[in-house]
């Protein structure tokens, strides 16, 4: 791998870790739907936009828009929607942990309900990173993690991999910046009606908020994702999600930094776990897709329409 791929995924890795931080900031002070659905709109903007202005254009078969709808519903309004509710009491290292489990959640559906070889060291990977997950989740547990913003980011997570699933092997048809914008609309749409019903649309402006909302539209919400398409075209997808092994560990050192979160002994041994299970599952799938396909890693899958992301 050359060093522009592999500045590209740290970067990328660095940005999606903080995103957690960056929300744990903003729900202290901001009804967490009603940004959400405000943060999708703007960042929705921007990306068509963008898209229009490299002479993207919105044609999409049915199939297209399904998936778009189903990405903007899942990774959107679900899983990032639901993760903003969750951390106004789960903290931000609990909800970069559970988002990473994403990887193993997939990998593990895959194996057993789409029939995908993942081979010894998959399997061994599964185990490991869901064995991880348990370490940290009874260690928090134990400490007196709030037991509904778990199971939000259990179900929000789930909601992810569910999509991942049902639209593998979608094609945006070269209009992948396009359809990321689309899929911020529907998130956007989507969530709008629940922060009309359940909070005052109500936004208390501070410089501390605007500063974290600003960070968590532009950085995360638009750089991160271009710099995710650039990755996939460099290294192909399945090398390119290699990288989300690091993310247990930059999104914890980030909170601890930034938020000052505490971690403990069983902390760092179940992020060290699950780190070694993503990346050997990540590593075994992306083995099995180059002895099936015979082509270079660099050009055996193609872009997905959705990208991880917070």
């Amino acid at each position: 791998m050359d060093f522009r791929s592999l500045a590209l995924g740290l970067t990328f890795v660095i940005i999606w870790s903080s995103a957690f931080s960056a929300a744990r900031i903003i729900v202290a002070e901001a009804p967490p739907l009603t940004i959400s659905a405000l943060r999708f709109a703007i960042a929705g903007a921007i990306l068509v936009a963008i898209a229009w202005a490299q002479g993207q254009r919105i044609r999409l078969d049915r199939a297209g828009w399904r998936a778009t709808v189903t990405f903007g519903v899942c990774q959107n309004a679900l899983y990032l929607g639901l993760f903003f509710v969750a951390m106004q009491t789960v903290e931000a290292s609990l909800a970069t942990i559970m988002a990473s489990t994403m990887p193993l959640i997939v990998g593990f559906a895959s194996a057993t309900l789409m029939g995908e070889r993942i081979g010894t060291r998959g399997w061994a990977g599964l185990i490991a990173g869901f064995a991880g997950v348990l370490i940290i989740m009874s260690n928090r547990i134990t400490g007196g993690v709030d037991p509904f913003g778990l199971a939000l980011c259990i179900v929000g997570v789930t909601a992810l991999a569910v999509a991942t699933l049902s639209v593998r092997g979608a094609s945006a048809g070269g209009n992948m910046l396009m359809v990321v914008g689309l899929q911020m609309w529907v998130g956007s749409a989507a969530l709008i009606p629940f922060a009309l019903w359940f909070e005052v649309p109500s936004i208390p402006w501070s410089p501390r908020l605007l500063a974290a909302f600003t960070y968590t539209l532009t950085m995360p919400g638009i750089v991160a994702t271009v710099i995710w398409f650039a990755l996939v075209g460099r290294i192909g997808a399945t090398r390119a999600a290699t990288y989300h092994f690091l993310n247990p560990f930059f999104g914890v050192a980030i909170a601890s930094v930034v938020l000052g979160e505490t971690l403990t002994v069983w902390d760092g041994v179940g992020v060290a776990v699950v780190m070694v299970g993503i990346l050997a599952v990540q590593l075994s799938r992306a083995g099995v897709v180059k002895a099936e396909t015979g082509a270079r890693p660099e050009t055996d899958v193609r872009p997905r329409p959705g990208r991880p992301g917070s």
